[in-house]
């Protein structure tokens, strides 16, 4: 009977926190017209967001490409296919990897943050005084988050998917024997394959980018505002933004491919 409560109680739990999620969403989207008079406090939150992230993103798309391009060349070589390297890579990067990989380092970075921010001002009661001033906190604390991570998110993806490019044509050329020149010319090939104006490949990951910065942002807001306990709510509200949005990024990673690649042709 214990275990049966504990699974309805976290299940309840995980229900009603979903709801409060989405029901702020919404509610941030209805708040969109209140943006002109949050831009300043959005430019500092894309700021934080993006330009303190750069260095950490930088860094791991640079040897994420090197890795993809190494272990892919590895088994690309035995079979005689090594100038492939360079179609691998780029695909890679800006369809999965790129946007992937810039969602996780902002969910750990700057979601732990606004989680740990906006939690600690709900279990001080500033949340609660902002809304006996009649300050709405949706449009005061959350949309300029939520716009700042949204826009962010693909402009880091855009850094990511050319720096792990780079890293692994430095591995191509070093290891595998491909020059740059080949490695380059096989990465413009493949991304500009079709006769569309925007390479589908790029499109396809800048919106998983554009998804991914608005859901780590929503997500962690929301167990910042649902935070209570003190400091030990406010831990467990960070672990609890982090774990979902990680989550959500999978799972939401693998529904976008999925439909632009199965559904639409």
């Amino acid at each position: 009977m214990k275990l049966l409560r504990d699974v309805g109680m976290g299940s309840r739990e995980m229900v009603s926190g979903a709801g409060y999620t989405v029901n702020l969403l919404l509610r941030t989207i209805l708040a969109l017209r209140y943006l002109p008079r949050r831009i300043r406090f959005t430019l500092d939150m894309a700021y934080a967001a993006g330009v303190r992230a750069l260095p950490v993103t930088a860094i791991v798309a640079l040897f994420a490409g090197m890795i993809l391009a190494l272990q892919t060349g590895i088994e690309l070589r035995k079979l005689g296919q090594s100038e492939m390297i360079g179609t691998v890579t780029a695909i890679s990067m800006c369809r999965e990897m790129g946007p992937f990989m810039t969602a996780i380092i902002l969910a750990a970075m700057v979601g732990s943050a606004m989680a740990a921010e906006i939690g600690t001002m709900t279990v001080s009661e500033e949340v609660t005084a902002l809304d006996v001033m009649s300050v709405d906190s949706t449009n005061y604390l959350v949309l300029p988050r939520v716009i700042a991570l949204t826009v962010m998110c693909p402009v880091l993806t855009v850094f990511s998917n050319l720096i792990g490019i780079v890293g692994g044509g430095m591995v191509a050329d070093n290891h595998l024997g491909v020059s740059q020149h080949y490695f380059w010319l096989t990465v413009r090939e493949s991304l500009l394959a079709t006769d569309t104006l925007f390479p589908k490949d790029v499109y396809v990951g800048l919106f998983k980018a554009i998804v991914f910065g608005c859901t780590i942002a929503i997500v962690s807001c929301s167990a910042g505002l649902r935070a209570d306990g003190g400091a030990l709510g406010v831990g467990k509200a960070v672990q609890r933004a982090v774990m979902i949005s990680v989550i959500l990024v999978i799972i939401l990673g693998y529904i976008i491919t999925w439909f632009f690649y199965f559904l639409v042709h």
